[in-house]
């Protein structure tokens, strides 16, 4: 008997479909990363490391923050969050995932509704599974669609709170949520926005604090900080009003029966946010990076309109996509190919990530030979 032929199965449809996935080493030049900003192998966090475990610093919690796993490192890290990127509280959790299942299964209720991009993480979705509110999507970045749908749930005769979620910088597009109208639509039904800065972080705004930073004051924004990114490090920040923390603390089952983050990671994030506060000469690398960027895939591949240290380069087919990755990887470019269900079917792509782990030189070269193996690969 076959115990896993179900599975076999399963494994095998994905590999005549281009569809499987492998963990491969990291090898060649970083264009896949989200090390933004350079700074997880970096001598800021290295130092850091050294210094906290040199003034004894725990590794592990050895327990969940409401047990006896809330460790000093812990709350001066959700202090200093909370006054760097402008809200009343801060609570640091274990992952962006961790957090974005915790916030849309805890604190929209079940008169609720949860207005979501079409786009927007897949954390975002088990949330909402999670949770008891009405949920429905509006067209990617389409404020208008957005508030038709609200008028309509309104007019059906719901009372109840709207949360309305969007990520201020696509993960696999590159492009960037209107968020001004998306804070005025907010503000003209009584909503509260959610904004997941996971990929704006330390790359956009005000010193890195993200691309809704200008209305942080505002106690309708709740904002995402993941800190495994930009940050170089792990774990995520959930930045808004103090009740919205406390509820969180209080209800939400991914922090309560979670074992809490490390003291150790918690202490070289609060390093890395001292790195953006006093450093603003590394944000302003990643920019003039990106910008050489934008120029380089106009000039080689046509490409126009980016916006973000994101670039996708669309190819459609899933097989298609992966052969022009691994030609891509034989060059020594470190680039993977993004498919379904990751992106939507028939948009399989190469998602180029432009980070401070590489040159201007190198992302010249990189764009050239790109241009060259996507034109051998078609033919």
């Amino acid at each position: 008997m076959t115990f896993f032929a179900r599975h076999d199965h399963a494994l095998t449809a994905l590999q005549t479909r281009g569809r499987y996935r492998a963990l491969i080493a990291r090898a060649g030049h970083d264009f896949a990363s989200n090390d933004y900003l350079g700074l997880a192998g970096s001598d800021v966090l290295n130092t850091a490391a050294r210094d906290a475990l040199d003034r004894g610093v725990p590794i592990g919690a050895g327990g969940s923050r409401l047990l006896r796993g809330n460790v000093d490192e812990h709350v001066l890290l959700e202090r200093e969050a909370a006054a760097f990127f402008g809200s009343q509280a801060a609570l640091f959790m274990g992952g962006g995932f961790q957090a974005n299942t915790a916030i849309f299964s805890t604190l929209p209720g079940h008169e609720d509704l949860v207005l979501y991009d079409a786009l927007i993480h897949a954390s975002t979705h088990d949330g909402m599974r999670l949770g008891r509110a009405e949920t429905q999507a509006f067209a990617h970045n389409d404020v208008t669609a957005a508030e038709c749908t609200i008028r309509d749930w309104r007019t059906a005769g719901n009372t109840g709170q709207i949360w309305i979620a969007v990520e201020s910088l696509y993960s696999m597009d590159g492009d960037l949520a209107p968020l001004p109208d998306l804070m005025m639509l907010a503000n003209a039904h009584d909503a509260v926005l959610i904004v997941d800065e996971a990929h704006a972080t330390g790359v956009f705004g005000d010193k890195g604090r993200g691309l809704s930073h200008a209305f942080a004051d505002r106690e309708n924004l709740l904002t995402l900080h993941t800190c495994g990114k930009g940050l170089g490090v792990s774990g995520a920040l959930i930045c808004g009003a103090t009740t919205l923390i406390d509820t969180l603390i209080n209800k939400a089952r991914g922090f309560i029966f979670a074992t809490a983050p490390s003291p150790l990671s918690a202490a070289m994030v609060r390093a890395a946010l001292t790195e953006l506060r006093d450093n603003p000469a590394r944000q302003l690398a990643a920019q003039d990076l990106m910008q050489h960027a934008h120029a380089e895939a106009d000039q080689h591949l046509g490409l126009t309109g980016n916006q973000s240290q994101i670039m996708p380069i669309i190819i459609g087919a899933d097989k298609s996509t992966m052969a022009l990755a691994q030609e891509m990887q034989n060059r020594g470019y470190d680039i993977r190919g993004i498919r379904p269900p990751t992106v939507p079917r028939g948009t399989s792509r190469l998602r180029i990530s432009i980070t401070l782990n590489t040159t201007a030189p190198v992302i010249s070269d990189m764009f050239r030979d790109l241009a060259q193996a996507k034109e051998a690969t078609a033919t």
